[in-house]
């Protein structure tokens, strides 16, 4: 690793690649001031708020947690190789970076997915008043599946990332450039190297299927069979379920919202991978630096917006902080009482509506 006095200043003297420095800087800035505020609102929501403690939640602030990891290790250091050129911590983190960013993928994916299940389960179930409670074991189980699966679908970015140093820019004083690509070593054991090889000529549709079609065409079906499992327990609900229902409904939007966003944020991604692989030739190099520096940076803005997403779309969660911001003496009980009742038949709660008259948890946000 470098000191620290050999690192260039990207910010002086003035040049044309000064203002993009300062561009990207404040922009990561942004997203790394909202993302963590807002997932750590979802954890603190989720955590602290009794009535808020459903398999929905826990998966959210499942995704928050992870969110919030990539946002405080993942980002600082990518920015910092954009803006010098050099990668802090050297082939660790040229590994480990790709890593966690692919296996956040994952973790979006299945969490994704494991939400369609679920809102599917609590639509036919609707008129019950209540989400069907889970242990904490069963709740765990379902977390760590995502997390292993996810982790261990990634680990093959592991085998095929190599740092090399490369001699940058025609000055006087050319500076080393250091790149993080995709290359297996020659060292590695011959059953490593052999999965390296075959993930590296899969790599490309394999993350298009699993990372993209799969969360996109699975919410797309689950959704529309939730919805459909909606509008009839509409037509033949008693009047005094309206009000579940249309926590349902709405949940379900916030799911294809959700799956909206992580598509979007993803599509840059898959079509940096298509042009490394079938354009590479007819690219200039700074296109395709371009191309995977804002494919990056919106995965990093995905993870800050969702929580945001979460925190406007949902009512019992923007509730929640309001009752958790709120002083005890100023807040008045039959306002109290009014927000939890929502929360009790909300589509994230796990408490039963006969337990309406117990005190409310306190919520220290």
């Amino acid at each position: 690793v470098k000191d620290l006095q050999y690192f260039p200043n990207p910010f002086y003297p003035v040049t044309s690649e000064t203002y993009g420095a300062y561009a990207i800087t404040c922009f990561s800035l942004l997203i790394f001031v909202v993302g963590v505020t807002a997932n750590v609102a979802i954890m603190c929501v989720v955590c602290h708020n009794y009535y808020m403690r459903s398999i929905s939640n826990a998966l959210l602030a499942n995704l928050a947690v992870w969110d919030l990891a990539m946002l405080l290790f993942c980002l600082p250091l990518v920015v910092f190789h954009e803006l010098t050129k050099t990668w802090l911590l050297g082939q660790f983190t040229c590994k480990v970076v790709p890593y966690i960013e692919v296996a956040s993928l994952g973790v979006t994916t299945f969490t994704l997915c494991a939400l369609c299940i679920d809102r599917f389960r609590a639509a036919t179930n609707v008129q019950m008043y209540y989400e069907m409670i889970e242990n904490c074991t069963s709740t765990a189980a379902k977390l760590a599946v995502i997390w292993i699966g996810a982790l261990l679908l990634a680990l093959p970015e592991l085998l095929i990332r190599q740092l090399v140093a490369e001699n940058g820019g025609g000055s006087e004083e050319p500076s080393e450039e250091q790149r993080c690509v995709v290359r297996i070593s020659s060292t590695l054991p011959d059953t490593l190297y052999v999965l390296g090889l075959t993930y590296e000529g899969a790599r490309l549709w394999w993350c298009f299927g699993c990372y993209f079609c799969l969360p996109t065409l699975f919410t797309i079906g689950s959704s529309l069979a939730t919805a459909r499992r909606i509008r009839r327990a509409e037509r033949g609900c008693a009047r005094g379920n309206k009000k579940q229902i249309r926590l349902e409904s709405q949940m379900n939007c916030t799911v294809v919202a959700l799956a909206i966003v992580y598509g979007a944020c993803v599509v840059p991604e898959n079509v940096c991978n298509m042009a490394s692989a079938y354009m590479a030739a007819g690219v200039p190099p700074a296109t395709m630096a371009l191309l995977h520096l804002i494919s990056q940076l919106l995965l990093f803005l995905r993870a800050a917006v969702t929580p945001v997403l979460l925190l406007c779309l949902c009512r019992p969660f923007g509730r929640s902080c309001g009752l958790a911001g709120r002083s005890s003496a100023a807040a008045s009980d039959d306002n109290e009482h009014e927000c939890t009742t929502e929360l009790e038949l909300s589509p994230f709660s796990t408490i039963r509506r006969e337990m309406s008259n117990y005190t409310a948890a306190g919520s220290h946000c």
